[in-house]
């Protein structure tokens, strides 16, 4: 008798109710992978796991025939002349009852050998081209996005091929082919009622599995909407663990994430227990039809229509056939959830970004890195007007400050200048080159950022500076490092240029941190350099030395700087002070402080607070020690 095998269900429901994925879109995206243009190697052996995987269920289809062969042998009714004869037959068809069961298995496994090398190449490309996608997706896609959600989708897409491959072509189809022969085998030998028994019980066992199946996604796709967004807490809570800490926040982050696992473990119930209903359901059927079956056979033998091998016979296909149909439950949720994960995937890889470059673009050159603005527009939304109508130039080799209150638009010049966006009307030229008609790699190539927020990898403090330029040697390294001011830092560590920064460079302080990017921009050694409030986050004495260390890289390169601290800008050849998106005032410092307008009232109030700061360090530097108190 066949034991069901009750259906194992999965955690990767991830749909949504009214998703109309197109499944076959996504098979079409995948075979690509799996039947590779100009990989010969590839295709033979998706050729030879086909015949194996034939060879393997013709050889399985013929094994109840030797044994049912063994059994009459064996049967009262069986009756040879010879004593040897009686011995050596039955041994015989026993030994190739033996043979043919591992012959089916040794195919069955060399078809999985063969075919793994497939499998894992389609696996290893898809990865690489969705993970290039990702990167060449713009920043607003980005933006937009969960990092925690991101990953799950990406993780759970490729589980989903994963699973697909090996579950579509080594059980969906080997069964099938199997029900097929099967029934042939029954319709030919015992007539056709057996094979209409047969192919009732295996079509209501099908539908039955996919109705119910059906029924349980939603309890899954609510499990899996909640695996997702307690995932996602849990990573936004660890990325700002400081914050956490900040506020002593602990246990509001344990219970944000604690809701979240509260709803999955509701769902996940729902889940279990409707499982149970399947499993019972499934199991039922196969024994009706597997009892009426073995009924009829037995009233054939009782009538002398067949022999006890013929019973045995019966008994053995009918196992044969319901074996893979106890995993069909779970492989059709599986292959469907996969399919569904895999839509996903490729819809994410089918996203197309916001910046492109034109087919034929090409690639930036630079003669002395001159930047000009011609009447830029930008908005992130249209109701949200962010620059208007602005124009300026920055000629080759000087410095241009850009001020202005927060919300004015100053970070959103340098990143529609390293295009992250692209403009909405008007013109950004370099060396009289439109940045939009060039290749977005030619032209971030030439452009190096100093950005405000420093954000490193969680890997060594060389290996961060070299991301400058990852062929760089030792001593280009160690000399960008100098001319940043952290050589000798660098060096008073235990394992020097190979010292951990901890994930986003937690170990080092703030101007640590920004010494390592300036470092990493000389050994980029850009044409045009963009400085990014690169020192408004730190004190009075550490923003002196980094600004010392800009100062020597901004030399003779064409250099824009969005400034907080009007104190690091009194050397710009031009200041443009904004204000609600548009230029109010431009000019060099001392003529802007003549004009007494905008820029001249944010210098004072930036002065009487430097001044008011300097009379209480006075003030604590005056009071004995012992008088002092906290």
């Amino acid at each position: 008798m066949a034991h069901h095998k009750p259906s194992h269900h999965s955690s990767s429901d991830d749909s949504e109710p009214n998703d109309n994925e197109n499944h076959w879109q996504t098979i079409k995206t995948l075979l690509p992978f799996v039947w590779m243009k100009g990989r010969w190697d590839l295709r033979l052996r998706v050729i030879l796991a086909m015949a194996f995987l034939v060879a393997a269920k013709l050889i399985g289809i013929y094994v109840p025939f030797l044994f049912k062969d063994a059994v009459d042998i064996l049967s009262p009714e069986f009756k040879p002349d010879v004593t040897s004869v009686a011995l050596a037959v039955p041994v015989a068809f026993i030994l190739g009852y033996g043979m043919a069961r591992i012959m089916s298995l040794f195919f069955g496994q060399i078809r999985d050998a063969v075919f793994a090398k497939v499998g894992q190449n389609a696996l290893r490309n898809l990865a690489l081209s969705t993970f290039r996608h990702l990167h060449a997706l713009s920043l607003k896609f980005h933006m937009e996005r969960k990092t925690g959600g991101l990953s799950r989708v990406i993780e759970r897409g490729t589980r989903g091929i994963d699973f697909l491959l090996r579950f579509m072509l080594f059980n969906i189809l080997p069964t099938l082919l199997e029900i097929f022969l099967i029934t042939f085998v029954f319709w030919t030998k015992f007539g056709v009622y057996y094979a209409l028994v047969t192919f009732v019980c295996l079509g209501s066992y099908i539908f039955y599995t996919i109705m119910v199946t059906d029924w349980r996604l939603k309890f899954r796709r609510e499990m899996n909407k909640q695996d997702t967004e307690a995932n996602t807490k849990a990573i936004d809570s660890l990325l700002n663990f400081e914050t956490v800490k900040y506020f002593t926040n602990e246990e509001h982050e344990a219970r944000r994430y604690d809701v979240a696992l509260a709803k999955y473990e509701k769902a996940s119930v729902r889940s279990q227990t409707s499982l149970a209903l399947l499993n019972v359901g499934q199991s039922f059927i196969i024994s009706i039809g597997l009892v009426i079956v073995l009924l009829m056979a037995a009233q054939g033998v009782i009538d002398g229509r067949f022999t006890i091998g013929e019973f045995v016979l019966v008994n053995s296909l009918l196992i044969q056939i319901y074996m893979p149909l106890n995993f069909l439950g779970m492989v059709y949720r599986e292959i469907k959830q996969s399919l569904v994960d895999m839509d996903k995937m490729f819809a994410m890889i089918r996203t197309e970004s916001d910046v492109v470059d034109r087919p034929d673009a090409p690639e930036l050159t630079i003669k002395g890195g001159a930047v000009t603005f011609e009447n830029v527009s930008f908005h992130y939304m249209p109701d949200r007007p962010i620059l208007k109508d602005i124009s300026f130039e920055v000629p080759a080799g000087t410095t241009t400050a850009i001020v202005g209150a927060s919300g004015a638009g100053k970070s959103t010049i340098s990143r529609i200048l390293f295009r992250f966006y692209d403009v909405a009307s008007g013109r950004i030229l370099i060396d009289g080159q439109d940045i939009s008609e060039v290749t977005q790699q030619s032209l971030r190539r030439q452009i190096g950022v100093v950005p405000q927020d420093t954000v490193l990898f969680n890997d060594s403090i060389g290996y961060n500076i070299r991301y400058g330029r990852p062929d760089a040697t030792d001593a280009e390294v160690e000399d960008a490092a100098r001319h940043a001011q952290i050589h000798d830092f660098i060096m008073s560590l235990p394992d020097h240029y190979n010292s951990e920064v901890g994930e986003r460079g937690l170990k080092l302080s703030g101007g640590e941190k920004q010494r390592v990017a300036i470092a990493r921009t000389i050994l980029k050694s850009p044409a045009i350099l963009l400085l990014d409030e690169a020192t408004s986050a730190l004190d009075s004495a550490t923003e002196q030395d980094i600004q010392t260390a800009l100062e020597e890289i901004s030399r003779n390169r064409t250099t824009i700087v969005i400034a907080h601290r009007l104190s690091t800008i009194v050397n710009a050849n031009e200041i443009i002070v904004l204000d609600k998106g548009a230029i109010i005032e431009r000019g060099t410092h001392d003529l802007l402080l003549g004009q007494r307008g905008a820029y001249y009232e944010m210098w004072q109030k930036q002065k009487e607070a430097t001044e008011a700061m300097q009379k209480l360090v006075d003030l604590d530097e005056f009071v004995p020690e012992g008088d002092k108190t906290v």
